[in-house]
């Protein structure tokens, strides 16, 4: 095993172990994932329609990658993100078909409508050109150990922050 594969390991098996209804040990995981680097998110696809300047919504799709020896599942997400400090872009959503992401591998989103810009579609075509994103915020509901989706153990990861995460 890796040494950080190990201490995420070790350190989700902690939390595992004395898991509390409380949210601090689920706060304690997000700030342990930032301040590792690791980030969940490897790729953003954003699509624009016709539409988008009048309803200032978009469709989205991310890959998200597992660097655990054992399964993630993700039930939902609640995310808002930007650039330089400012928010273009916030959605909350639960999949309908959780994404199983296998260990030590990526998996795709699939699509996510509805995505509010912010900022409105005018404003938010200026930051296009930097090909990035930052996630500001990111609250996500995820189910560690499961296999092939099912069952698991349920955990809220809050306060994620990812910068400059590809986008297309």
């Amino acid at each position: 095993m890796l040494p950080l594969q190990s201490f995420l390991f070790a350190l989700l098996a902690a939390l595992l172990i004395g898991a509390t209804p409380s949210p601090e040990p689920r706060d304690l995981l997000g700030e342990v994932i930032d301040a590792l680097g690791i980030g969940l998110v490897t790729h953003i696809d954003v699509t624009l329609t016709l539409a988008t300047l009048d309803n200032n919504l978009v469709t989205i799709d991310f890959e998200a990658q597992n660097p655990l020896l054992f399964e993630l599942t993700i039930d939902s997400v609640s995310t808002t993100a930007g650039l330089n400090g400012t928010t273009y872009a916030a959605f909350d959503h639960k999949f309908t078909r959780p994404v199983v992401v296998p260990p030590l591998s990526q998996a795709n989103s699939g699509n996510i409508t509805n995505v509010l810009l912010t900022q409105g579609a005018t404003a938010s075509l200026a930051i296009i050109p930097f090909g990035v994103l930052d996630l500001l915020n990111v609250d996500v509901n995820v189910r560690a150990g499961s296999l092939f989706g099912i069952g698991g153990v349920p955990l809220v990861i809050s306060g994620l922050h990812q910068s400059s995460v590809p986008t297309t």
